[in-house]
């Protein structure tokens, strides 16, 4: 296997009411997603005790809160890499965001400060531009759409990773990608005249956008609920999960009952910690890490559908736009043609559609 040298990372009505969900569940939201979530950072543990040998440690960042509800199959985790590696790796977790936001995250695992992380599809772009065909809307609408083609390409984008510099440890999912809005948007010309939230380092939805005719508004994602507080921002894009975790639907009246996308994200590790372990550790460390990230999986996609659920009871109305389906897939047709090329090629967009046809 390359050397580290040779693997540097690139960075290519009146409002409804809150909807009150289980502190189990909100803690399993705020993991699940910036639009995403923990679901795919299954490194989020602290380990205690060192092994005699001096284990090789992992220093892991995720934006999960240590204290959260996805802690216990996170301790699963690792306690379980632990133990089949015999003691020789230990991760050391640096939780709720305390590394900064992924750039910052990606830019201290560049300079060697960090080893591992858990990252959202926006954190996976920076690194590896043509992933984020997975979240073109419209192309990949179903859970078991995004995992056949994942499972199918996974060679083809663990190839791209590395070439980046990273290993691909996991994929994991964030929830379904709906729009939530202040006024009805049932058919893509009603946002001609609405502030659609897009997230500054987010091409595709910005571009997607752009194809209908309005105008993107481009910050962080944790400047969403003061731009909605501000009428600054009137449509945002999210997960149920995300949009409760985030407190968005307290300032939200509408949501789209089908979703544009699936959000995924990914944990990630630096070429030159994985090339620190032996073969059979990092065979080790795959497995566990898959392992974990779809029991990770199910806990989101259980909360996801409750969040979703709730908030229809405590008002948030629900938009049918299958009337305008054509008009949809018209936008998100176009969305993609012109992001062949410039995102991602187009035969890597060609493959995607081909493995979401299924068989």
């Amino acid at each position: 296997m390359a050397g580290p040298d040779r693997h540097p990372i690139r960075t290519n009505p009146p409002s409804p009411k809150p909807v009150t969900i289980s502190l189990r569940h909100r803690k399993h939201a705020l993991l699940a997603l910036l639009v995403l979530g923990a679901s795919s950072f299954p490194g989020g543990v602290l380990v205690s005790a060192a092994a005699p040998d001096s284990p090789i440690i992992i220093r892991y960042a995720t934006l999960a809160p240590p204290g959260s509800a996805f802690g216990k199959v996170l301790r699963a985790w690792g306690r379980t890499l632990k133990k089949q590696t015999e003691g020789r790796v230990t991760l050391r977790l640096y939780g709720g965001g305390s590394q900064g936001d992924e750039r910052d995250v990606l830019r201290k695992m560049r300079a060697g400060q960090l080893d591992a992380a858990g990252v959202t599809t926006t954190g996976l772009g920076m690194l590896v531009r043509p992933v984020l065909v997975l979240t073109v809307p419209g192309l990949l609408t179903e859970y078991d759409e995004l995992h056949r083609v994942r499972t199918k390409l996974r060679g083809r984008f663990n190839a791209l990773f590395e070439r980046a510099g990273v290993q691909l440890l996991a994929w994991g999912d964030g929830g379904k990608n709906r729009l939530f809005s202040t006024r009805i948007i049932a058919k893509p010309d009603d946002l001609k005249h609405a502030r659609p939230w897009a997230w500054k380092d987010d091409p595709v939805f910005a571009e997607f956008i752009r194809v209908i005719g309005a105008n993107p508004v481009r910050v962080g994602a944790m400047e969403v609920y003061p731009g909605l507080q501000t009428r600054m921002i009137d449509v945002a894009p999210a997960s149920c999960i995300a949009a409760v975790a985030f407190q968005w639907h307290t300032r939200l009246k509408y949501m789209a009952k089908d979703n544009l996308s699936v959000i995924l994200g990914g944990s990630i590790i630096t070429q030159e910690k994985f090339d620190a372990l032996s073969p059979g550790d990092q065979r080790i460390l795959i497995d566990t890490a898959e392992r974990t990230a779809r029991a990770s999986d199910k806990i989101v996609r259980r909360d996801d559908m409750t969040a979703y659920q709730s908030m229809l009871k405590r008002g948030i109305e629900e938009i049918d736009t299958s009337p305008h389906k054509a008009a949809w897939d018209a936008v998100a047709l176009e969305t993609r043609k012109r992001l062949a090329g410039r995102v991602y090629s187009k035969s890597l967009l060609e493959a995607v559609e081909a493995e979401a046809a299924g068989p």
